[in-house]
């Protein structure tokens, strides 16, 4: 689906922004038919309450007090979702930045996933107010709406092969190139851990390689592509089992960052990696204790088969340092560790280039994407060291496993300024802008912030 602004008629109506401070005062100006009818509804300027009004009046939603919204996002969004059918046009006196981020939050309100069963929508749609970049915000929000739809796809229909086709259907749209290595050949081209971990599913594993542009720092995104994980041999229960069609959310999220940066003409030279495997069982499986040869020639010992997304993220790295880019993004569904860490609405991160943190917070807080810093803890490097290969996948003892993740990835980038996001790629329980299911995190703040973070 699209998402994009409505275009004026004659039929479009206003709609006014009120907090809390302001619903009185603005109604006192109304005429008594508004005023009786506002009162009987009990309108107070509430956050997310929406009304729409008698006597040609338009509508209201209410914008609550500044410690209401505190507490969460996308204000507009909450009470655009109450009002019946039509084009609203807004009026308020919000600061550009804060805007855009509510004309955002609104057309990601209008999101459904209706591929098996029509869902209802919302009706509301917003007149592209003065004073943004229309067109930007609607490739934020089509960017993210790309996320979210293959996060939502089960796994079903969401395999390596249609991972490569939704990067290649991107492609399509952008005049980008995709390059993709199967099977066999992953061996041949000195992919090992992505063939090894994938070799167990009836659909072959993949590299896949997209790149677009050719003038600009160079960027490349590598997102996990593990499009069904049962844990491998190190079988996961059925309740973990349960949302792992999402174990490819980081892929999904860089694609969707893809194309905000492709659809917006960003001035970079831009490389997006996935390794598109499924974590099988069956006799040639991976096991507990092989040790693997990585493409960086690091051996890896495996302790769980089920902490495979920093394998096959490692060769997609190496791969993207060797063509020694601007900056390495890798963003993975990867650890549980990072959710008891901050729990699902956060996105943590992880970098040693500390020009870059100030450029991405600043981002996240206009963007309303929030995200938080997380160490690269050289101490714990000793972790992942087993003694009898270079690596361990899995330490034992199950302390800060986000963290000894993101230490595994980073030996594998050794000449590229790098930052890796351990998200969750879920929402668990609808809220504004952002129904249950599938959802983009970290992206919309990392391409605000690309700008600043690549001197463009």
């Amino acid at each position: 689906m699209t998402l994009s602004f409505a275009t004026p008629d004659d039929s479009t109506r206003p709609v006014h922004l009120l907090d809390e401070a302001a619903a009185l005062d603005w109604l006192a100006t109304q005429s008594q038919p508004v005023q009786e009818w506002a009162n009987t509804h009990d309108f107070k300027g509430a956050l997310g309450q929406a009304l729409l009004l008698p006597d040609d009046a338009g509508a209201v939603i209410g914008y609550g007090t500044e410690r209401t919204r505190a507490r969460d996002r996308f204000h507009l969004a909450a009470g655009a979702a109450k009002l019946p059918a039509g084009a609203y046009r807004l009026v308020s006196d919000l600061d550009p930045d804060t805007l855009a981020s509510e004309a955002l939050g609104w057309l990601l309100a209008g999101y459904r996933f209706d591929h098996y069963k029509d869902q209802t929508g919302m009706r509301a749609q917003l007149v592209r107010p003065e004073g943004i970049d229309a067109a930007k915000i609607e490739a934020i929000a089509n960017g993210e709406a790309l996320s979210r739809t293959l996060i939502n796809t089960p796994a079903s229909d969401m395999g390596p092969p249609d991972l490569e086709q939704a990067a290649r259907d991107l492609a399509s749209t952008f005049g980008a190139q995709v390059d993709v290595t199967i099977g066999e050949d992953l061996l041949a081209q000195n992919f090992p851990m992505i063939h090894t971990v994938g070799r167990a599913a009836d659909r072959a594993p993949r590299l896949i390689d997209m790149t677009w542009g050719n003038t600009g720092p160079k960027l490349s995104l590598v997102g996990k592509g593990v499009c069904f994980d049962t844990g491998g041999l190190n079988l996961k229960p059925g309740a973990s089992m349960g949302l792992m069609k999402k174990d490819m959310g980081g892929s999904a999220a860089v694609l969707g960052l893809a194309h905000m940066i492709m659809a917006t003409g960003l001035a970079v030279q831009l490389r997006v990696l996935i390794p598109a495997v499924e974590n099988s069982v069956s006799g040639n499986a991976f096991r507990p204790q092989d040790i693997l040869t990585s493409r960086k020639g690091f051996t890896v010992e495996i302790n769980n088969t089920d902490a495979e997304g920093r394998l096959v993220l490692a060769d997609a790295l190496a791969l993207a340092d060797e063509d020694n880019p601007d900056l390495i993004i890798s963003m993975a569904t990867l650890t549980g560790a990072a959710r008891v860490a901050v729990g699902p609405d956060l996105a943590p991160y992880y970098t040693d280039d500390t020009s870059l943190v100030a450029a991405l917070e600043t981002a996240a807080r206009a963007t309303a994407d929030p995200v938080w810093r997380m160490p690269f803890h050289t101490p714990y490097e000793a972790m992942i060291e087993p003694g009898i290969a270079d690596l361990d996948n899995a330490p034992k003892g199950g302390f800060a496993g986000s963290i000894t993740a993101a230490l595994f990835l980073r030996r594998f980038v050794e000449q590229s300024s790098y930052m890796h996001f351990d998200i969750y790629g879920w929402q668990p329980s609808a809220a504004p802008a952002r129904p249950k299911g599938g959802v983009g995190q970290g992206t919309r703040a990392l391409f605000a912030a690309l700008p600043e973070m690549l001197k463009l």
